[in-house]
Protein backbone atom coordinates (compact mmCIF):
# COMPACT_ATOMS: atom_id res chain seq x y z
CA UNK A 1 0.00 0.00 0.00
CA UNK A 2 1.54 3.28 -1.07
CA UNK A 3 2.14 5.58 1.85
CA UNK A 4 0.27 9.18 1.01
CA UNK A 5 2.72 12.08 2.04
CA UNK A 6 1.12 15.59 2.06
CA UNK A 7 2.30 18.43 0.37
CA UNK A 8 3.14 21.45 2.18
CA UNK A 9 0.13 24.37 1.05
CA UNK A 10 1.66 27.52 -0.03
CA UNK A 11 -0.23 30.06 2.36
CA UNK A 12 -2.44 32.34 0.45
CA UNK A 13 -2.27 35.19 2.94
CA UNK A 14 1.66 35.57 2.75
CA UNK A 15 3.08 37.55 -1.20
CA UNK A 16 5.35 36.11 -3.58
CA UNK A 17 8.79 36.14 -3.93
CA UNK A 18 8.07 38.22 -7.19
CA UNK A 19 5.61 40.83 -4.67
CA UNK A 20 8.03 41.11 -1.66
CA UNK A 21 10.74 42.23 -4.37
CA UNK A 22 8.21 45.46 -6.10
CA UNK A 23 7.22 45.97 -2.45
CA UNK A 24 10.93 46.76 -1.08
CA UNK A 25 10.97 50.35 -0.45
CA UNK A 26 14.07 50.59 -2.71
CA UNK A 27 12.34 48.91 -5.84
CA UNK A 28 9.20 51.14 -5.01
CA UNK A 29 11.32 54.49 -5.01
CA UNK A 30 12.96 54.01 -8.22
CA UNK A 31 9.60 52.49 -10.00
CA UNK A 32 7.69 55.14 -8.86
CA UNK A 33 10.53 58.11 -9.13
CA UNK A 34 10.91 56.61 -13.06
CA UNK A 35 7.25 56.98 -13.57
CA UNK A 36 6.92 60.40 -11.96
CA UNK A 37 9.89 61.77 -14.39
CA UNK A 38 8.39 59.84 -17.41
CA UNK A 39 4.87 60.96 -17.04
CA UNK A 40 6.07 64.49 -16.41
CA UNK A 41 8.26 64.93 -19.19
CA UNK A 42 6.13 63.36 -21.59
CA UNK A 43 3.37 65.55 -20.56
CA UNK A 44 5.24 68.65 -20.62
CA UNK A 45 6.55 67.68 -24.22
CA UNK A 46 3.07 67.27 -25.47
CA UNK A 47 2.34 70.58 -23.50
CA UNK A 48 5.12 72.72 -24.83
CA UNK A 49 4.34 71.52 -28.95
CA UNK A 50 0.09 73.22 -28.56
CA UNK A 51 0.89 75.97 -26.14
CA UNK A 52 4.54 76.58 -26.99
CA UNK A 53 3.56 79.98 -28.07
CA UNK A 54 1.60 81.05 -24.63
CA UNK A 55 2.11 82.90 -21.79
CA UNK A 56 -1.95 83.71 -20.92
CA UNK A 57 -4.29 81.92 -19.44
CA UNK A 58 -4.34 78.71 -21.50
CA UNK A 59 -0.62 78.31 -19.91
CA UNK A 60 -1.67 78.12 -16.70
CA UNK A 61 -4.25 75.96 -17.68
CA UNK A 62 -1.79 73.33 -18.67
CA UNK A 63 0.32 73.31 -15.65
CA UNK A 64 -2.71 73.36 -13.79
CA UNK A 65 -3.62 70.10 -15.76
CA UNK A 66 -0.33 68.70 -15.38
CA UNK A 67 -0.46 68.72 -11.59
CA UNK A 68 -3.53 67.10 -11.85
CA UNK A 69 -2.38 64.50 -13.33
CA UNK A 70 0.54 63.65 -11.62
CA UNK A 71 -1.59 63.64 -8.47
CA UNK A 72 -3.94 60.89 -10.45
CA UNK A 73 -0.47 59.44 -11.46
CA UNK A 74 0.56 58.98 -7.69
CA UNK A 75 -2.91 57.72 -6.47
CA UNK A 76 -2.75 55.32 -9.62
CA UNK A 77 0.93 54.03 -8.14
CA UNK A 78 -0.61 53.87 -4.95
CA UNK A 79 -3.47 51.87 -5.40
CA UNK A 80 -1.84 49.31 -8.23
CA UNK A 81 1.30 49.38 -7.61
CA UNK A 82 1.68 49.94 -3.15
CA UNK A 83 -1.52 47.96 -3.17
CA UNK A 84 -2.44 50.75 -0.10
CA UNK A 85 -5.10 53.69 0.49
CA UNK A 86 -3.43 57.14 -0.80
CA UNK A 87 -2.80 59.05 2.08
CA UNK A 88 -0.72 61.86 1.07
CA UNK A 89 -2.85 63.43 -1.47
CA UNK A 90 -6.23 62.63 0.31
CA UNK A 91 -9.14 64.95 -0.57
CA UNK A 92 -10.28 65.21 3.41
CA UNK A 93 -8.59 68.01 5.14
CA UNK A 94 -6.87 69.27 1.64
CA UNK A 95 -8.21 72.99 1.49
CA UNK A 96 -7.15 73.23 4.75
CA UNK A 97 -3.46 72.21 4.65
CA UNK A 98 -3.00 73.43 1.26
CA UNK A 99 -4.54 76.74 2.13
CA UNK A 100 -2.15 77.10 5.11
CA UNK A 101 0.84 76.17 3.32
CA UNK A 102 -0.14 79.26 0.46
CA UNK A 103 -0.14 81.55 3.39
CA UNK A 104 3.42 80.10 5.21
CA UNK A 105 5.05 80.72 1.58
CA UNK A 106 3.88 83.86 1.04
CA UNK A 107 4.46 85.07 4.50
CA UNK A 108 8.10 83.03 4.71
CA UNK A 109 9.53 84.89 1.50
CA UNK A 110 7.98 88.45 2.39
CA UNK A 111 9.51 88.40 5.57
CA UNK A 112 13.02 87.34 4.14
CA UNK A 113 12.77 89.83 1.54
CA UNK A 114 11.51 92.68 3.75
CA UNK A 115 14.54 92.16 5.83
CA UNK A 116 16.76 91.68 3.19
CA UNK A 117 15.18 95.73 2.52
CA UNK A 118 15.97 96.73 5.69
CA UNK A 119 19.39 95.94 4.99
CA UNK A 120 19.62 97.66 1.97
CA UNK A 121 19.65 95.05 -0.10
CA UNK A 122 16.47 95.04 -2.07
CA UNK A 123 14.66 98.35 -3.36
CA UNK A 124 11.04 98.97 -4.81
CA UNK A 125 11.03 101.27 -7.65
CA UNK A 126 7.12 100.84 -8.94
CA UNK A 127 4.47 98.50 -9.99
CA UNK A 128 4.37 96.80 -13.10
CA UNK A 129 1.25 95.41 -13.09
CA UNK A 130 0.31 91.74 -14.34
CA UNK A 131 3.22 90.98 -16.11
CA UNK A 132 3.99 87.31 -16.57
CA UNK A 133 1.34 86.58 -14.13
CA UNK A 134 -0.06 83.33 -15.54
CA UNK A 135 3.23 82.06 -16.51
CA UNK A 136 4.92 82.67 -12.62
CA UNK A 137 1.36 80.57 -11.51
CA UNK A 138 2.18 77.87 -13.88
CA UNK A 139 6.02 77.72 -13.00
CA UNK A 140 4.39 78.05 -9.13
CA UNK A 141 2.02 74.94 -9.62
CA UNK A 142 4.04 72.38 -11.44
CA UNK A 143 7.29 72.80 -9.47
CA UNK A 144 5.63 72.94 -5.98
CA UNK A 145 3.71 69.55 -6.88
CA UNK A 146 5.85 67.50 -9.52
CA UNK A 147 8.95 68.23 -7.01
CA UNK A 148 7.19 67.55 -3.48
CA UNK A 149 6.16 64.21 -5.37
CA UNK A 150 9.72 63.39 -6.12
CA UNK A 151 11.21 64.16 -2.88
CA UNK A 152 9.23 64.52 -0.05
CA UNK A 153 6.35 61.80 -1.49
CA UNK A 154 8.89 59.30 -3.08
CA UNK A 155 12.14 59.38 -1.64
CA UNK A 156 11.77 60.79 1.92
CA UNK A 157 8.99 58.20 2.48
CA UNK A 158 10.64 55.19 1.17
CA UNK A 159 13.93 56.21 2.59
CA UNK A 160 12.50 56.58 5.86
CA UNK A 161 10.78 53.01 5.62
CA UNK A 162 14.89 51.54 5.06
CA UNK A 163 16.68 54.31 7.24
CA UNK A 164 14.40 56.04 9.13
CA UNK A 165 13.15 59.43 10.13
CA UNK A 166 16.68 61.15 10.60
CA UNK A 167 19.13 59.56 7.57
CA UNK A 168 16.54 59.79 5.10
CA UNK A 169 15.51 64.21 5.83
CA UNK A 170 19.71 64.28 5.60
CA UNK A 171 19.73 62.36 2.52
CA UNK A 172 16.87 63.86 0.63
CA UNK A 173 18.14 67.77 1.71
CA UNK A 174 21.47 67.18 0.03
CA UNK A 175 19.79 65.63 -3.30
CA UNK A 176 17.26 68.62 -2.98
CA UNK A 177 20.02 70.86 -2.87
CA UNK A 178 22.19 68.83 -4.98
CA UNK A 179 19.78 69.13 -8.05
CA UNK A 180 19.36 73.30 -8.06
CA UNK A 181 23.68 73.13 -8.77
CA UNK A 182 23.11 72.86 -12.75
CA UNK A 183 21.03 76.21 -12.16
CA UNK A 184 22.20 79.31 -13.86
CA UNK A 185 24.06 81.01 -11.50
CA UNK A 186 24.07 78.16 -8.51
CA UNK A 187 26.75 78.07 -6.56
CA UNK A 188 27.75 76.05 -3.42
CA UNK A 189 26.21 78.36 -0.86
CA UNK A 190 23.03 78.52 -2.87
CA UNK A 191 23.18 74.68 -3.14
CA UNK A 192 23.38 74.64 0.65
CA UNK A 193 21.23 77.20 1.13
CA UNK A 194 18.09 74.99 -0.79
CA UNK A 195 19.42 72.14 0.85
CA UNK A 196 18.16 74.02 4.53
CA UNK A 197 15.77 76.11 3.67
CA UNK A 198 13.64 73.79 1.60
CA UNK A 199 15.05 70.87 2.16
CA UNK A 200 14.18 70.72 5.78
CA UNK A 201 11.03 72.98 5.80
CA UNK A 202 9.42 70.81 3.61
CA UNK A 203 10.29 67.91 4.98
CA UNK A 204 9.34 69.01 8.38
CA UNK A 205 5.86 69.76 6.31
CA UNK A 206 5.46 66.04 5.46
CA UNK A 207 6.33 64.74 8.49
CA UNK A 208 4.04 66.57 10.55
CA UNK A 209 0.86 65.94 7.96
CA UNK A 210 2.15 62.54 6.59
CA UNK A 211 0.36 63.91 3.71
CA UNK A 212 1.77 66.54 0.71
CA UNK A 213 -0.41 68.92 0.28
CA UNK A 214 1.51 71.53 3.35
CA UNK A 215 4.66 70.61 1.49
CA UNK A 216 3.00 71.40 -1.94
CA UNK A 217 1.67 75.01 -0.72
CA UNK A 218 4.64 76.29 0.76
CA UNK A 219 6.25 75.76 -2.15
CA UNK A 220 4.15 76.91 -4.77
CA UNK A 221 3.41 79.78 -2.21
CA UNK A 222 7.17 80.86 -2.04
CA UNK A 223 8.00 80.04 -5.58
CA UNK A 224 5.20 82.13 -6.78
CA UNK A 225 5.87 85.38 -4.38
CA UNK A 226 9.76 85.23 -5.37
CA UNK A 227 9.22 85.33 -9.02
CA UNK A 228 5.86 87.30 -9.82
CA UNK A 229 5.37 89.36 -6.39
CA UNK A 230 9.15 90.45 -6.02
CA UNK A 231 10.37 90.11 -8.94
CA UNK A 232 12.95 87.68 -8.65
CA UNK A 233 14.47 85.05 -10.01
CA UNK A 234 13.59 81.52 -9.00
CA UNK A 235 16.36 79.25 -8.05
CA UNK A 236 18.43 81.21 -11.02
CA UNK A 237 15.70 81.25 -13.86
CA UNK A 238 15.95 84.59 -15.56
CA UNK A 239 14.75 87.63 -13.68
CA UNK A 240 10.50 87.24 -14.24
CA UNK A 241 8.25 90.15 -15.20
CA UNK A 242 6.26 90.42 -12.01
CA UNK A 243 3.83 92.65 -10.31
CA UNK A 244 6.61 95.07 -8.79
CA UNK A 245 9.22 96.55 -10.32
CA UNK A 246 12.65 95.76 -8.13
CA UNK A 247 15.84 95.91 -7.75
CA UNK A 248 18.36 93.98 -5.52
CA UNK A 249 21.56 96.13 -4.59
CA UNK A 250 24.52 94.80 -2.52
CA UNK A 251 26.65 92.10 -1.50
CA UNK A 252 26.09 88.42 -2.52
CA UNK A 253 25.57 86.89 0.89
CA UNK A 254 22.52 89.70 1.13
CA UNK A 255 20.99 89.50 -1.87
CA UNK A 256 21.63 86.23 -3.02
CA UNK A 257 22.98 87.04 -6.04
CA UNK A 258 22.00 85.90 -9.65
CA UNK A 259 20.20 82.79 -8.52
CA UNK A 260 17.87 85.12 -6.36
CA UNK A 261 16.85 85.85 -2.82
CA UNK A 262 17.11 82.02 -1.67
CA UNK A 263 20.66 82.13 -1.79
CA UNK A 264 20.54 84.90 0.61
CA UNK A 265 21.89 84.18 4.55
CA UNK A 266 18.81 86.09 5.70
CA UNK A 267 16.18 83.47 3.74
CA UNK A 268 18.50 80.84 4.90
CA UNK A 269 17.62 81.86 8.54
CA UNK A 270 14.14 82.74 8.19
CA UNK A 271 13.67 79.44 5.99
CA UNK A 272 15.68 76.94 8.46
CA UNK A 273 14.22 78.98 11.27
CA UNK A 274 10.74 77.95 10.17
CA UNK A 275 11.33 74.26 9.04
CA UNK A 276 13.08 73.41 12.57
CA UNK A 277 9.71 74.82 14.06
CA UNK A 278 7.97 72.38 11.98
CA UNK A 279 10.91 69.87 12.84
CA UNK A 280 9.69 70.01 16.22
CA UNK A 281 6.07 70.15 16.23
CA UNK A 282 6.29 66.87 13.71
CA UNK A 283 8.72 65.13 16.34
CA UNK A 284 6.17 66.01 19.46
CA UNK A 285 3.66 64.34 17.31
CA UNK A 286 5.50 61.38 17.15
CA UNK A 287 6.07 61.63 13.66
CA UNK A 288 10.14 60.31 13.76
CA UNK A 289 10.76 56.43 12.48
CA UNK A 290 13.41 54.66 13.63
CA UNK A 291 15.56 52.63 10.62
CA UNK A 292 14.29 49.43 9.47
CA UNK A 293 16.71 47.20 11.41
CA UNK A 294 15.92 49.26 14.57
CA UNK A 295 12.42 48.24 13.96
CA UNK A 296 12.87 44.56 13.02
CA UNK A 297 15.11 44.49 16.61
CA UNK A 298 12.06 46.10 18.78
CA UNK A 299 9.59 43.64 17.03
CA UNK A 300 11.69 40.66 17.79
CA UNK A 301 12.63 41.82 21.65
Amino acid sequence: MNKITHQPVADPSKPGLVRRIIAFPLTMLVIEFAVIVLVGSGYTQAAHLLIAKSDGAAYFAGGLLLAGVLVLTWKGLQRWLERRPDREFALAGAGRELGLGLLLGFLLFSAATGIVALLGGFEVLGVRGQGALWAMLAMAVTSGTIEEIMFRGILLRHLEALIGTWGALAITSLLFGASHLFNPGATLFAAFAIAMEAGIMLGAAYLLTRRLWLAVGIHAAWNFTQGWIFSVPVSGGETPLGLLITRRVGLEWLTGGDFGLEASVVALVVATGAGLALLVLATRRGAIVPPMWAAAKARSS
